[in-house]
């Protein structure tokens, strides 16, 4: 197998990390990137969005897309372009933040908000087609409700109260939450007929209970009953919000605020942008409204003007079945892909010493010439629902992996301490698993052999490698972080933040030191803007070879053994890298 890439595809190796993943501003990331052995290692970074202001889901909850000062200092921009790295950042396109000054706007002006539209009202969306239940939400007719593609369990609203004390429902595919504030004695003597000494009863029985609830149907008020109906309108009214509020693509509004938002990050110097969650911006009623058809290409169609017009390169971040094809329509419209089916593929081939399926796949990438960006771990958890095969109009496509050796997968990496994350229905139960999330080398038993195994394949697979910054320190499940972020905290378990003194003591060791000596080469050799060959000896030997005209780097492994070597061309000869 063969391949000539596209020169725009290699830029070299990228950096993943937080704003605060090293020490706790970007600045000592800086620093780390300015010592020895992080020298030429990197052509990119890929900052996440806490580099913006954000409130909710470590940064994919924008409020706006100002630098966030606790982080980001515009020295570290310039810092930055000096080290020749270019940028690459998130554009999250189905959803800002309750505390968006567009969402506050909604909430204090109601009805008679400029941005009334800005966001989906859940009950206006489906008028006329469904029935409004107990709790004056409207419903969905069952053949609807039953095509609804779910992030999480139970409708995707949150309920806000505008400021004629009417609750309205707003659409909310991701995250949420709603906060009770403790009630005041003054605010329940505005009562009629409440005592004093029962207002400060209610007061201790009721603030006692807040902490303890999700829905203060829950409440107990004991004998003071009576009181519960207008003590509840109070704490609705005095409620406050965390939320990720889905964006009305159909408002002139939203499109303006797009063109505003690209023109911003290029100044920060922006060079890729990445589309997340764009597959939920289309809605239609009857659609599952994840990657509607053709409403979604439209959509990215009218992005990419945008971008074009601010030379930026788009990645449309999407997670869905390999059978499904989607990855298929959307780097045939000549897109950027995510390779999210590479770092269960890597495991996969490790543990079961059989490169199958991975020459399955990087013969489809080559095949098809696939400008793809590929890692191992990232922010977000090990995808296992992208390898899955689908039913597609009738007909069964199969996936990178069979059911069982995905389940196999999953449950190899559970066993080493990893948390399942899974999809849901309108009712509440589960539907599909959707990710796994632990640290890489976790999730290979925490062996460092396999895990520059693992980096080795990585960086001669074709395309740009991303490289999460704690892969490269061997960083291990964090589950004190897990317990310390709560209920659906499972993905603080790949997010510990290093200190400058922990990146010291880590440069000391071989194993490291040899992942930088790694990533060094794939960023800086020629050999990878050339030809790709893929040659195969049996089920557990094969070898990449990249060849421009006279340069070439070649990698040859054994799974058996977890061996590899890699040799490349130099001004002073071949040289060789061994595991």
């Amino acid at each position: 197998m063969e391949n000539n890439s596209n020169s725009d595809q290699l830029n070299g190796v990228m950096i993943n990390a937080y704003p605060d993943s090293i020490g706790g501003k970007l600045k000592d990331i800086i620093v780390m990137l300015k010592l020895p052995e992080f020298k030429e290692a990197f052509s990119l970074f890929y900052v996440l969005p806490t580099f913006f202001n954000s409130d909710l889901d470590r940064g994919f909850s924008i409020i706006d897309y100002n630098t966030n000062k606790e982080l980001v200092d515009d020295e570290d921009l310039d810092a930055l372009d000096k080290l020749g790295i270019k940028l690459k950042f998130d554009i999250v396109l189905n959803h800002l933040s309750v505390a968006s000054p567009q969402f506050k706007d909604l909430l204090k002006y109601g009805e008679n908000s400029k941005y009334k539209d800005f966001f989906i009202n859940w009950n206006t969306f489906w008028q006329d087609h469904g029935e409004l239940d107990k709790n004056g939400i409207v419903l969905p007719k069952k053949a609807y409700l039953d095509k609804l593609f779910m992030r999480k369990s139970g409708l995707p609203i949150l309920n806000v109260v505008f400021p004629d004390g009417s609750e309205q429902p707003y659409w909310n595919t991701f995250y949420q939450k709603v906060t009770y504030n403790p009630i005041t004695i003054q605010d329940l003597l505005t009562i009629e007929g409440i005592t004093a000494s029962t207002a400060e009863d209610l007061c201790k029985r009721i603030n006692n209970q807040l902490d303890s609830i999700e829905d203060i149907q829950a409440l107990d008020f004991g004998e003071l009953v009576p009181y519960n109906v207008e003590i509840s309108k109070i704490l609705k009214k005095n409620r406050s919000y965390l939320g990720q509020m889905d964006i009305n693509a159909k408002s002139p509004l939203v499109w303006d605020f797009y063109e505003k938002t690209l023109a911003q990050l290029k100044a920060y110097g922006c060079s890729i942008l990445r589309l997340d969650a764009f597959a939920y911006l289309h809605k239609a009623v009857g659609e599952s409204n994840f990657f509607n058809e053709p409403g979604t290409w439209d959509y990215l169609s009218r992005i990419k003007e945008i971008a074009d017009k601010n030379q930026l390169a788009l990645l449309p971040e999407i997670h869905a079945e390999y059978g499904s094809n989607l990855h298929k329509d959307v780097a045939r419209r000549g897109y950027q892909i995510y390779d999210f089916f590479l770092p269960g593929l890597l495991i996969h081939t490790i543990e079961t010493k059989s490169n199958t399926a991975l020459i399955n796949w990087v013969t489809e990438i080559l095949e098809n010439d696939y400008k793809v960006v590929n890692m191992l771990g990232c922010h977000d958890g090990i995808p296992v629902l992208d390898l899955k095969g689908k039913q597609v109009n009738g007909i069964y496509s199969e996936g990178l992996l069979e059911d069982k050796a995905i389940e196999s997968l999953m449950n190899l990496i559970i066993e080493r301490g990893g948390k399942v994350k899974n999809l849901y229905g309108a009712d509440g139960k589960k539907i599909s698993y959707y990710q796994v999330n632990a640290t890489f080398f976790s999730a290979l038993g925490e062996d460092t052999k396999k895990m520059l195994l693992a980096r080795a394949i990585q960086l001669f697979m074709p395309g740009i490698p991303q490289i999460w910054y704690l892969d490269i320190f061997e960083g291990k499940n964090d589950y004190e972080a897990v317990e310390r972020a709560g209920k659906g905290g499972h993905k603080e378990i790949n997010r510990t933040t290093l200190s400058l003194d922990e990146i010291h003591k880590g440069l000391k060791k071989t194993s490291v030191l040899k992942q930088l000596e790694l990533i060094r080469l794939r960023n800086t050799h020629t050999a990878f803007h050339g030809k790709l060959s893929v040659y195969i000896k049996d089920e557990a030997n094969l070898s990449f070879k990249w060849k421009n005209q006279k340069e070439f780097a070649k990698l040859e492994l054994d799974l058996n053994s977890r061996n590899f070597s890699v040799r490349y061309s130099h001004p002073k000869g071949t040289k060789q890298i061994d595991s």
